[in-house]
């Protein structure tokens, strides 16, 4: 097989991986919670994805760019555990405004979006993972085993557990609220 120059193999990368950005941050993002950390982390994950490229063979690239933002990510929790997250995630920031939505209506999605991202970070590190290469980055079984080294079993497993454990969440952070 020919080798292809450094030009040709900086523009595969880009092709094959970049378009994978936003779900390598989305789940940098709710490993790490924090937006800084979070793009260091993806940041860490392209230079190594982009020194092993030449090892990837095909096949699916998001989920192998996964298994590296999700491998990097641990490493970087492990180094830097003791650490608080200096930031809060904002959710309005990071989500299109209805210009036509009513101040109230706002709150009340504010509130609600909060309640959500709070009850998600509170899930352990694993359920939280799955659930998320699942339902806000629409990975598949398949690949969601494939990028966290577990049979698809255990990620239907902990996907069932993840969702028990976030409406069991909510439900008591709702009844908080009254």
């Amino acid at each position: 097989m020919k080798r292809l120059s450094e030009q040709e193999q900086g523009g595969r990368f880009e092709q094959v991986l970049m378009p994978h950005l936003d779900a390598a941050y989305n789940l940098a993002r709710w490993l790490t919670r924090n937006d800084t950390d979070a793009e260091d982390v993806v940041q860490e994950a392209y230079l190594r994805a982009f020194r092993f490229f030449d090892g990837f063979r095909g096949g699916n690239a998001r989920a192998w760019l996964l298994k590296i933002v999700r491998n990097t990510c641990f490493t970087w929790l492990r180094q830097n555990r003791a650490q608080e997250p200096a930031t809060e995630f904002d959710e309005e920031f990071h989500s299109e405004e209805s210009d036509s939505a009513s101040p109230e209506k706002l709150m009340l999605q504010n509130a609600d979006n909060q309640l959500v991202r709070q009850a998600l970070e509170e899930l352990p590190v694993e359920f939280r993972e799955t659930l998320i290469l699942r339902e806000l980055d629409g990975l598949s079984y398949k690949e969601i085993a494939d990028v966290t080294g577990i049979s698809i079993g255990t990620v239907m497993s902990r996907l069932s557990r993840a969702r028990q454990r976030l409406e069991k969440a909510l439900v008591n952070r709702a009844g908080k609220g009254r």
